[in-house]
């Protein structure tokens, strides 16, 4: 009994890591990474947060499609979720939030002006969020950093603006 060879994948017996780890660490070659953010609060309090990867793609085109693939899984009690799609250098390509089954893309800043007004709305978006959590009104204090993070959303990497445009315009 004690003879029979151990009935496990060759990939799994090479790395020592489970299935689910295999497919992300075979596919870092692929350009682009669906991500959501990391919520973990010692993570978050360190500084150390970094989006967790869910899929990597070869194409846009298919990371969009995974987001909504993924936007399907979620239920309606769970919180919205911004999915990001970053390049492998980590470059915001597109983000959306997820709703209803969906995303709904948020359309990029077109140029730095843009980007400066949407950065400093979203700060005192995230302001008013503090003021509304210090008068102990939490929910109106998570729309409002959800909403902040929307804006910020918009701020994709100039590398990729026009593409990020372009690809939405083909999507609608």
């Amino acid at each position: 009994m004690f003879d029979l060879p151990l009935q496990t994948r060759p990939e799994t017996q090479k790395t020592g890591l489970p299935p689910s780890f295999l497919t992300i660490l075979a596919d870092q070659d692929l350009p682009f990474a669906l991500t959501t953010a990391c919520h973990a609060p010692a993570a978050l309090m360190s500084g150390q947060a970094h989006p967790k990867v869910l899929e990597r793609f070869a194409t846009l085109a298919e990371a969009m499609r995974g987001a909504i693939v993924h936007a399907e899984d979620i239920t309606p009690e769970d919180t919205p979720r911004i999915l990001a799609i970053l390049d492998r250098e980590g470059r915001l390509v597109l983000a959306g939030a997820t709703c209803d089954g969906g995303v709904a893309w948020c359309h990029p800043v077109s140029d730095a002006v843009e980007a400066r007004a949407v950065v400093s709305e979203a700060s005192q978006t995230r302001a008013q969020a503090m003021r509304a959590a210090e008068w102990h009104e939490h929910g109106l204090a998570r729309r409002l950093r959800h909403h902040a993070d929307l804006l910020d959303a918009r701020l994709v990497d100039p590398l990729w603006r026009a593409f990020a445009s372009h690809a939405l315009q083909i999507a609608a």
